[in-house]
């Protein structure tokens, strides 16, 4: 039997990044590779609670189909919260989805024809490019500095590629790097975006999770035209196994992505939907993620202060002010699989830099991720890491 898949479907059956997980899974690896939250801090009991409550009170709509768009107290509390974002909008304006990644995939799927240009930062998320060139996209990576996006390269970028549909951008500790764009860069995104009409995707997954410096509006915040198409999630402020998030955008968009949605997956999970609303109603989430952002931020400390202890010199890497990760640039013309290699042997792991680039990757990079292990198994993992680059790069250890 010859299956004709479509062009959207690899042609290789490898996976990288499932094998780096895969081997990094193993018991006695300390794993910085996925980008897990803290399961300890999923609040279970909480959501137990007003679970039975769905059941008891309203049971049989909570089981019974739904509209595309989202359960309508869900979308109300997602209005409260982006009005605390400094962001006004509407119900009308709030789509649920089933999880950012959908969200991704819809505004992929809405605008973009093979052979359309997409402008995404360098590197980026590995799982919204796969989503692009799914569909045909040609992607142009922009550079990046400690203050996210460049707005000098954007604006060569999307004069040179007249067919851009959208920029794709997280600006808040961004995936992989953890950097944060700056306010005026967000305020001068849009404006690019308005001269040139084309549509801005800001994906937001990790943007409550601040545990130092100032908080930034978002870019939908400095939008007047209705360009910005913002996305963000449940996974990293509850849990990742809800599979919730949020689409806020124009009202005719929102009707059209409803449609898209509908035929993908008639709608996202109307239980889920209920039970989050209700915790929400009835828990002051605000006070659940300052739980987080608490341990998150003892663990970013104890990572970079594990890092300055026991990375060779010369080595850079990104100090973010939240999310759940750090970038780290090994100089030279290092082999990063080799490195990968090297510290499985030393039973810890990293998500190469690789699959996050665009085009023209740079080598020697890589991903980690601080949220998910304890303190102690974050001192000897990146104890382990050191010595693992000093092998591969011939320093003495």
């Amino acid at each position: 039997m010859t299956y004709q898949y479509s062009q959207r479907v690899p042609e290789s059956d490898e996976d990288p990044v499932g094998n780096i997980l895969k081997v990094a899974g193993s018991p006695s690896v300390i794993s910085f590779a996925g980008g897990l939250p803290a399961p300890e801090l999923f609040p279970i009991a909480a959501l137990k609670k007003v679970t039975n409550e769905v059941f008891d009170q309203s049971g049989r709509q909570a089981l019974q189909y739904s509209a595309a768009i989202g359960h309508p107290g869900l979308r109300q509390q997602i209005v409260k919260r982006m009005g605390r974002e400094g962001v006004d909008t509407q119900i009308e304006n709030v789509m649920i989805t089933t999880g950012s990644q959908q969200s991704i995939d819809l505004v992929a799927k809405m605008f973009v024809n093979p052979g359309d240009t997409v402008i995404v930062e360098k590197p980026t998320y590995l799982c919204a490019l796969d989503v692009f060139r799914s569909y045909g996209a040609h992607i142009v990576g922009v550079e990046m500095d400690e203050n996210g996006m460049r707005m000098d390269a954007l604006e060569k970028a999307v004069a040179d590629n007249p067919n851009t549909k959208f920029i794709y951008t997280i600006p808040n500790f961004q995936n992989p790097t953890g950097r944060t764009m700056t306010a005026d860069r967000r305020e001068k995104m849009v404006e690019i975006a308005d001269r040139a009409d084309i549509m801005i995707m800001e994906d937001d997954p990790y943007g409550a999770i601040r545990f130092a410096g100032d908080d930034i509006e978002p870019i939908k915040f400095y939008d007047r035209n209705e360009r910005v198409i913002y996305l963000s999630t449940f996974s990293k402020i509850l849990a990742p196994g809800l599979r919730l998030g949020w689409i806020v955008a124009e009202k005719n968009f929102i009707k059209k992505c409803t449609l898209m949605k509908q035929s993908a997956d008639v709608h996202s999970d109307n239980l889920t939907q209920h039970i989050v609303a209700k915790f929400m109603e009835e828990y002051d989430i605000n006070e659940h993620i300052n739980k987080i952002k608490k341990v998150y931020r003892q663990r970013e400390r104890v990572m970079m202060t594990a890092i300055e202890t026991f990375f060779p010199k010369g080595v850079n890497y990104s100090h973010p002010e939240g999310g759940l990760f750090i970038w780290v640039e090994v100089p030279g013309d290092i082999d990063t699989k080799e490195l990968f290699d090297t510290c499985i042997k030393h039973d810890v792991a990293f998500v190469p830099g690789e699959p996050f680039y665009p085009d023209k990757v740079i080598p020697g990079t890589f991903r980690l991720n601080y949220s998910n292990m304890s303190e102690d198994q974050i001192k000897t993992g990146i104890k382990r890491l050191g010595t693992a680059i000093k092998e591969t790069i011939g320093v003495q250890v």
